[in-house]
């Protein structure tokens, strides 16, 4: 596939004047247009009726714009995050029953004594979108860590209103088990009630764990028959798909695909009985990062396609599970101009594809070209 955008004009969106890019795709040309600029390490966008959307930026920062490509107004009343390495203000969820309750859930990075923990809480959002009324931590895993690694925290409100969340290792690397000690929160998938009460009881698990055996998943989405997948960072080599399941085990750091930093390999290699196998897997890593499953609205060729970013490569990336590869699924790279180091990926209301561009500092709309 072609890497250049191929044009590039001008276009009027939401009263604005915007730089329109068309890209290249196997469905025919898209056009990318920005929605929001001036981000500072953007991390997650969430979007809000009547077309308003919120951004996080890593540094602690909420941002809530009243419509796409409108001015960003900073959302008060937001938690304390230790902003340090990967850690801050990271992933947020808007509930299916926002129109009633109004409520905004936020994952972050927690100060500790002993460093910081991966946390998740919520607040109201006011009707003028400037302020957290009420915020509340909900749930943080019990163990502190030094360093500002593997934070993991993507948000998923699964089909039932309960939520997943997702905990990296906190970088212990391949020496180090707590991603496979069931009594421990790092490197696991954890489901929560809307209370903030484990929403998952396995036997001799610390309660809210639902799977294990996670590295560093930064991207997670529920598909069009409501199960949930995670993308997950391997080491060098050995970034995954999965589809987590309760009390399964994902391997990290007994079994993967990729080998240490220094070139060592890790664990006992790519098998052991008891552990999963990725559903897709990539090597060289291309640190994926954001995760959605489209519905086909406006691309009905992409209906139940995998869109996820890439924060080393610098790309949109889409897997095709109708299509076998040797690594999982046949897939495809969109890149140009506006995906470099892709953080995050959803699907709007309308069907648009919308994704984060850390190194533009912009947030981005695809929809198939006129």
């Amino acid at each position: 596939m072609r890497r250049a955008l191929a044009l590039t004009t001008l276009v009027a969106f939401a009263g604005h004047a915007l730089a329109q890019d068309i890209l290249d795709t196997s469905a025919g040309p898209m056009s990318v247009i920005p929605v929001a600029t001036g981000l500072q390490e953007p991390w997650a966008i969430g979007f809000l009726p009547g077309g308003a959307f919120l951004v996080t930026e890593r540094d602690g920062v909420l941002k809530y714009f009243a419509a796409a490509g409108g001015e960003a107004v900073t959302v008060e009343g937001g938690p304390e995050v230790a902003a340090e390495g990967q850690g801050g203000l990271l992933d947020l969820m808007v509930p299916r029953d926002f129109p009633v309750s109004r409520e905004v859930w936020l994952s972050y990075s927690a100060p500790r004594d002993a460093g910081a923990v991966t946390a998740v809480g919520r607040g109201i959002l006011s009707e003028d979108g400037s302020r957290l009324v009420g915020f509340e931590q909900v749930f943080a895993i019990p163990e502190g860590a030094s360093g500002g690694r593997h934070f993991g925290s993507r948000l998923v409100e699964a089909p039932d209103g309960s939520i997943f969340m997702t905990v990296g290792d906190r970088g212990t690397g391949p020496g180090g088990l707590e991603a496979q000690d069931p009594m421990r929160g790092e490197g696991k998938v954890i489901h929560l009630a809307r209370d903030g009460q484990p929403a998952t009881v396995l036997p001799a698990a610390l309660p809210g764990v639902y799977s294990l055996g996670h590295r560093n998943a930064q991207g997670a989405a529920l598909d069009l028959q409501g199960r949930l997948w995670t993308v997950e960072h391997g080491a060098r080599g050995g970034d995954e798909l999965n589809a987590p399941a309760p009390g399964r085990n994902y391997g990290w750091p007994v079994i993967t695909y990729g080998v240490n930093y220094n070139g060592q390999p890790i664990g006992a290699g790519t098998e052991r009985d008891g552990m999963e196998q990725p559903v897709h897997f990539w090597d060289p890593s291309i640190a994926p990062s954001g995760l959605m499953i489209y519905s086909g609205a406006l691309v009905p060729e992409w209906r139940g396609d995998i869109f996820f970013g890439s924060l080393n490569s610098d790309f949109l990336g889409r897997l095709d599970p109708d299509t076998p590869a040797v690594t999982g699924y046949a897939e495809e790279r969109l890149a140009g101009e506006a995906t470099l180091r892709v953080r995050d990926v959803r699907e709007a209301p309308d069907g648009s594809i919308w994704f984060l561009s850390v190194l533009n500092g912009a947030a981005y709309r695809l929809t198939p070209a006129d």
